[in-house]
């Protein structure tokens, strides 16, 4: 019995991990070695920022860009944008 779960278990997380992964491209457009990452993180803050998105700071985490976004009451949120197409990742 145990070992069935156990079977189950690891089979729907080997599943799961393709959908996981697909939520971003993992693809920037500012690749290589000739920028660093502050530089690279500036410039998507930039492109969000010119979507009319009020990215505080911007960083690449797991294939998206992770920013940290204000709202309209002054608080924070963390959002995931995809790199290509800024779309935002629910």
């Amino acid at each position: 019995m145990i070992k069935t779960i156990a079977i189950t278990s690891a089979a729907l997380l080997l599943m799961s991990a393709p959908a996981m992964a697909a939520a971003c491209s993992g693809s920037f457009a500012l690749t290589g070695d000739l920028f660093t990452e502050a530089e690279k993180n500036d410039y998507n803050q930039d492109l969000l920022r010119g979507r009319g998105i009020d990215a505080v700071r911007t960083e690449m985490w797991g294939g998206c860009i992770r920013a940290w976004v204000r709202l309209p009451g002054g608080q924070e949120e963390m959002q995931f944008f995809e790199p290509l197409t800024l779309r935002r990742v629910e």
